[in-house]
This record gives C-alpha cells, sequence and structure tokens, in this order.
C-alpha cells in the first residue's frame, strides 16, 4: 500500500489533475523500472502469522533491517511503520505482509540484485527471532481473525469500508501478497498503447504467476484465488477499464474515471480524516463533507490516485498488477515479462497487434479464467498456453534487442530472468500446480508442509 504524498500546491485549475499525470513522461533513456514484493511473515513454531509488536513481530524484523542495515525509520502515531534507503521503501501491509517498494533502477540485473539482498537481510534478521517469511498469493491457512490489522490510520479507515463495498475486501487487505512493476512512459500515446497492452495481458500474467490455490486450509478450486478477490473487492475501484480502448483514450479520460472512484481519506498534519465514500469532485469544489470550504492539493490528488486498484492502473509511472506474490525466482520474472513487452517498441507493437482486435467481454473472460485454471484456461478459442507461450517470446525478444548486460558484461541480456516462465510454458504447470501436486502427494494433504518447503 502507498505512503502518504506530500509536497504539492493546491488544484487551481482542472487540468491540473492530467497534468499531473502527464508530469510522469520521460524520454527513452530515462525509463527505470521499480520492482514491488509482498510476503508472509510467521513464528517458525507456532506457523501463525505475526503480530505487530513483540519479541517475534513486525516490528522486531523492522527495527532488526533498521539497526543492522542503516534503514532509516518511518513513523506514524509513535509506530514504526517503515523504513527507507536509496530510492526504496519497506513497508507493511494491512495483515503485517512485509513489502518491499524498489528504487526505479535501469536494468533487471540491478532490480534482481535489490531483491536478493533485501531477502537475505531479512532472512538475517528473522532467522534470529524464530520468524520465517515466504511468499504466496494468499494466505493459505489463516483465517481472518488470526491476522492482525496493523497501526497505521488508512488501514483502520479501510478495514471499515470494505464490509460496504464488496465481498472479500477485507481477505485483500490481510490475506493476499503480490509482486508488481512500475514502468515509464514517453507520451500520452506512449501511455496509452502501454496501458492497453497491459490491461489485455494482465490475465497472462495472473495465469503464469498463479500461487494461491488454497485458503483457510484447503483447495479452493482456483490456481489464484487472490485474484478471484480483488475481484470481488469494490467494483468502483478495480477491474480492467474497458473505457481505455476507447478511441480517443488518454491522460483526461483517466482523470474522469479517478474522480468517479470513490474516496478514503484526506491525510492532514499526520493523521488520516475520514472521507470514506465521498466525492473528489466535491472536494475540488469546497464541499467535502469531511472538509467543508476546503479545496485540496496536488498530494491530495497523488493520494487519491493510490486508492485505484484496476489491474494496471497510472499514476505519474504505470503499475503491473495482476500477479500473485511468489518464489524467489519469480520475483524477477515478473518485471522481466513486462519490461521485455514495453521497453522495446517492436514487442510493445506485437502485443498490442496480438490483443488489439479482443473486445472488453474477451478481456474480462480471461480474467476470471486465469484466476479459475492458470495455464489450462481457455475463452473462445483463446488457449492461456498457447497465448502465454507467444507472450513470453515477444517479451523475450523485447529484452533481447533492449541488450542490458550484466555480470561486467559476462551475460549480454537480460532474457535469462524469462526462465521461470518458460518452464511453466515447457510443463503447463504454474507454481499453483506444483503446491497442488505437493498436496495431494508427498505433503498427505498437510499443508503446513508449505511452510518448511517454501519459505524463503
Amino acid at each position: 500500500m502507498s505512503i502518504p504524498q506530500s509536497g504539492g500546491g493546491p488544484i487551481e485549475r482542472h487540468e491540473q489533475l492530467a497534468e499531473y499525470l502527464a508530469s510522469g513522461c520521460k524520454p527513452r533513456d530515462a525509463w527505470r523500472i521499480g520492482t514491488e514484493h509482498e510476503k508472509f511473515g510467521y513464528c517458525k513454531d507456532t506457523l501463525k502469522p505475526l503480530p505487530y509488536a513483540g519479541e517475534r513481530s513486525i516490528q522486531a524484523v523492522l527495527e532488526g533491517l533498521r539497526d543492522k542495515f542503516g534503514w532509516s525509520p518511518v513513523t506514524e502515531g509513535g509506530n514504526l511503520i517503515g523504513l527507507e534507503k536509496d530510492g526504496a521503501n519497506v513497508s507493511l501491509e494491512p495483515g503485517g505482509a512485509l513489502e518491499l517498494s524498489g528504487a526505479p533502477l535501469e536494468t533487471i540485473h540491478e532490480t534482481c540484485d535489490e531483491v536478493n539482498t533485501h531477502l537475505r537481510e531479512v532472512k538475517e534478521i528473522a532467522d534470529k527471532i524464530g520468524v520465517g517469511f515466504i511468499g504466496l498469493g494468499a494466505a493459505p491457512i489463516w483465517e481472518h481473525e488470526e491476522m492482525p490489522l496493523m497501526p497505521k490510520g488508512r488501514y483502520r479507515l479501510m478495514n471499515d469500508y470494505m464490509e460496504k463495498v464488496g465481498t472479500m475486501g477485507r481477505a485483500m487487505m490481510r490475506r493476499t501478497t503480490t509482486v508488481q512493476v512500475n514502468i515509464d512512459f514517453a507520451s500520452e500515446a506512449d501511455m496509452v498503447q502501454k496501458l492497453r497492452v497491459a490491461l489485455a495481458l494482465q490475465p497472462v500474467a495472473t495465469a503464469l504467476f498463479a500461487n494461491s490455490p488454497f485458503f483457510e486450509g484447503k483447495p479452493n478450486g482456483h490456481k489464484s484465488w487472490r485474484s478471484k478477490i480483488w475481484r470481488h473487492l469494490d467494483d468502483a475501484r478495480t477491474g480492467m477499464l474497458p473505457f481505455v480502448f476507447d478511441e480517443g483514450f488518454g491522460f483526461e479520460a483517466y482523470v474522469q474515471y479517478a474522480l468517479d472512484v470513490p474516496m478514503y481519506f484526506v491525510y492532514r498534519d499526520g493523521e488520516y480524516i475520514n472521507a470514506l465514500g465521498m466525492s473528489f469532485r466535491d472536494f475540488l469544489k469546497g464541499e467535502l463533507p469531511a472538509l467543508p470550504g476546503e479545496t485540496p492539493t496536488m498530494s491530495d490528488w497523488a493520494d487519491h490516485l493510490t486508492t485505484a486498484f484496476p489491474e494496471a492502473r497510472i499514476k505519474k509511472y504505470m503499475e503491473m498488477r495482476g500477479a500473485d506474490g511468489g518464489p524467489w525466482r519469480r520475483l524477477c520474472a515478473l518485471p522481466a515479462f513486462w519490461v521485455g513487452l514495453t521497453y522495446d517498441q517492436s514487442a510493445l507493437d506485437a502485443a498490442w497487434d496480438l490483443v488489439k482486435n479482443w473486445d472488453a467481454e474477451t478481456r474480462e473472460a480471461l480474467r476470471v479464467e486465469a484466476s479459475r485454471a492458470g495455464l489450462q484456461a481457455e475463452v473462445n478459442g483463446i488457449k492461456m498456453h498457447d497465448l502465454a507461450r507467444e507472450v513470453v517470446a515477444i517479451s523475450h525478444s523485447g529484452l533481447k534487442n533492449r541488450a542490458r548486460p550484466g555480470a561486467n558484461g559476462l551475460i549480454p541480456d537480460e532474457t535469462h530472468f524469462l526462465n521461470a516462465l518458460k518452464d511453466s510454458i515447457d510443463s503447463g504447470k504454474v507454481p499453483a500446480d506444483e503446491l497442488l501436486e505437493r498436496f495431494e502427494g508427498d505433503w498427505g494433504g498437510d499443508l503446513t508442509r508449505i511452510y518448511g518447503d517454501y519459505s524463503y
């Protein structure tokens, strides 16, 4: 979850809203890669989720990272809720999952080094206090009541609101994790092409990274239960954004969408003010019930943009949001997948040619079936396995064309980061399939075995 934004002046013209998004446009040589991933922490002896405070807790892990590895603390209300260093942040998800929001880096080699360093640091601290961390799209056993809400004002507001607008919002907050990548765009036209490709192919990412076949201790009938949860969260702020494919779509059309997303909060003087369900349009007119007579700043707009949760979204950059959290190797595969598709123009054009004739119903159906069946999904004659093979091949060509070397030139490009996905395509199995095989095979139905066998 995003942290509060700061530094924005007053909104005096409607055009500033779209100008904020457009200000993210960058020349190609300034494009960067920002990888984010979340993972569940647990006590090794009890296999229960970590509380916020105590000897074995999220707070203890954050303090260990701060003291041992030089991270600077981020606090709210006297509580340590995050860390920052060198353009990266470590933060808490509502149910205590630990998130790394990586620095904007030039290559997948760098972003993977960052992921590896972070997980090594976390493991060193966790091992000392009897704690483990695991990457899964959904908590496999824990029920809602077992997962304490972290002490952040934003989460307290969201927790109350979620029960009013959908059936699975609180499950999303506490019991799901993701890996995602943030990418740049050069212009409005470049943003439009990338966002259309991102939304259309998000189901392919959901299928390839599906890693949540268990919930509350048993198989749930989906390869990505996380994806199902997000489909039943809040229709006003989630989904596949069909309007993005309309003629004339651009920054202003996204602004109109975001203005219709109900508000969560306004952040003032270190406090979250309840604006649940209120309208940013009213806020622009000085008619927000929570702050009568006050008009928003650009920081308020930036905060509001973080409360829309479609499968791909834009702020000053674009976020790819369709993948389950997962094993170490796939944390590098996800940014490689999307960078290969979007940072080489020939690859981006090939991806668009692949999806440009799909209608909204096909895109949504692929989203649903990817969640349920993974690579075995099929919609209107489109076989996910074949589609994934073609998309990964396009991504591979894009990474090859980028030709960004690593290991002091010993590795010629970034294509090897796709190997985990190629293995899935060769076998027809994604992480969820492997987990189900283990559950039905050598685990003998004992799901607690997942912690010992799949933790970082």
